[in-house]
């Protein structure tokens, strides 16, 4: 049996600042299904701890710093996961998210906790669990990129461990000053170009993506991008070298939390064949958030970071081509001050039109996928996107942007498309406002056209979007390495 351990910051439902968590949260049991024994390693945030059942204490070690660290094992009882929790609570019981404080600046000494991360995953590669020792170590994103490092330096005896890191977003480095290599415990040869080092800074994502056996990134699209001047974050160079190593396998959507038919967050359960229960969605939402109770009128949404980076300044330049039509807006999330200010004050304009709610609140975006008919996407860069796909799956039509995982999801509603019953959504490919617009002036069209619309609503709905096949392609990449 393949035996795989799996290594990130935050997993889903327990803790989730992002995509990231719901991969980390669903991967293990779509792997556990298809033949695997998987077993995960977190830090010791309190929400993970208070998860943990019959926990015992696997080893106390130190720290490459010297600082006594203490491993627990158990099973996760919400997830039904074997995990190993790091358990440092000075480290990772503190108020604000997993990465910043209350003041949305990083915790100064992250290095060291994400660093703890990495070297307690690669203990347990070579031994730390007697009675358990993984064939494949799988880590996530910048928190877990000096994984593959620690393994790569660390002794051991027996067979040889494979290591696969996962970029779920390039943008976001991990990137640390050069004087605190000399608390990670890796050897003066690592902090060089053939290593972690990157503008002479340390960089945690280059070292997973220099140290792993193979690189993986969430859509095929986004491994060719990242590959480029353009989205490559100034590491395109290792990345074109390391190109054999390196492939794409589409992120997915947890149908156990994510499918219309059974969701007990909204207002009335639906699905493809029966969609009736969607209008009764919609009017429950516009009822709750004041809007003008219509049905005739497509009701746009965005469940988002308010950043740049997803394409919100696009949405606010273009917003007259929704409210001029009477189209209506509903936007939950939590960003930029600057836009989090902007959406305000457009919707305290246009209060039958528009809400805006600033945070995230996780039932509320169930109800805002099951009422919208258009669910907006125009990010920049998009390295997979689960907004999309939850769009398609709950009959929200996705308006995206053509990169990325966007563009491996979404088929825009052209002719040719729409007589395939290929389309899904609307696609624009100039990152601009006018092309934002026009994608908003062809779903206009295409929901005043009632047959045509259900029948690209249906075809959306129906898209085999679980990990099944994820999973396959991940055990496939997992048993050539070990072969």
């Amino acid at each position: 049996m393949m035996k795989v351990l799996q290594v990130s910051a935050e997993i889903f439902p327990l803790l989730k600042t992002g995509g990231l968590a719901d991969i980390a949260g669903a991967l293990p049991q779509a792997l556990n299904a298809a033949g695997a024994d998987v077993r995960v390693v977190l830090p010791g945030f309190a929400a993970i701890l208070a998860d943990l059942e019959t926990p015992s204490v696997l080893a106390q070690t130190l720290a490459p710093w010297g600082e006594l660290v203490r491993v627990c094992q158990g099973r996760l009882r919400t997830l039904g996961v074997q995990a190993y929790v790091i358990d440092v609570p000075h480290f990772y019981q503190r108020n604000g998210t997993p990465y910043e404080n209350l003041q949305r600046q990083p915790h100064g000494d992250n290095h060291r906790r994400f660093a703890l991360l990495g070297w307690v995953a690669a203990q347990l590669a070579y031994g730390l669990d007697a009675h358990w020792q993984p064939n494949v170590v799988h880590s996530h994103d910048w928190h877990a990129g000096l994984t593959s490092a620690y393994m790569a330096f660390m002794p051991h005896s027996g067979a040889r461990v494979a290591s696969v890191f996962t970029v779920h977003n390039l943008a976001y480095q991990g990137v640390f000053a050069p004087s605190y290599f000399f608390d990670l415990g890796l050897p003066h040869g690592a902090f060089s170009l053939n290593g972690l080092e990157f503008h002479g800074q340390v960089s945690f994502m280059k070292s997973g993506l220099y140290y792993a056996d193979h690189i993986t990134t969430v859509s095929p699209t986004y491994a060719r991008e990242i590959q480029t001047h353009e989205q490559g974050c100034g590491l395109d160079g290792l990345l074109r070298e390391r190109a054999s190593a390196l492939s794409g396998i589409l992120n997915a959507v947890d149908e156990a939390v994510w499918n219309p038919a059974t969701d007990p967050a909204i207002a009335s359960v639906y699905s493809a064949d029966k969609p009736a229960g969607k209008a009764r969605c919609k009017t429950a939402l516009q009822q709750e958030l004041g809007l003008a109770v219509r049905a005739d009128t497509p009701l746009f949404g965005v469940v988002s970071r308010l950043t740049e980076q997803k394409g919100l300044h696009l949405v606010l330049a273009s917003l007259d081509a929704i409210l001029r039509r009477g189209g209506q807006l509903v936007v939950l999330g939590t960003g930029d001050a600057a836009l989090e200010v902007a959406f305000q004050g457009r919707a305290a304009a246009y209060p039958m039109q528009m809400s805006v709610r600033i945070g995230y609140d996780e039932a509320f975006a169930h109800r805002i996928f099951a009422a919208t008919d258009i669910t907006l996407v125009p990010s920049r860069f998009e390295p997979c996107g689960l907004t999309q796909m939850y769009g398609l799956k709950y009959g929200s039509l996705p308006l995206v942007h053509r990169v990325g995982g966007l563009a491996d999801t979404v088929v825009d509603c052209s002719l040719e498309d729409l007589a395939e019953g290929r389309a899904n959504g609307f696609v624009f490919n100039h990152f601009e406002a006018h092309a934002l617009e026009r994608a908003i002036c062809r779903a206009f069209a295409l929901f005043a056209r009632a047959a045509e619309w259900r029948q690209v609503r249906g075809a959306a709905m129906r898209q085999k979007l679980g990990w099944e096949n994820a999973a396959t392609q991940y055990m496939a990449l997992f048993q050539r390495l070990c072969a």
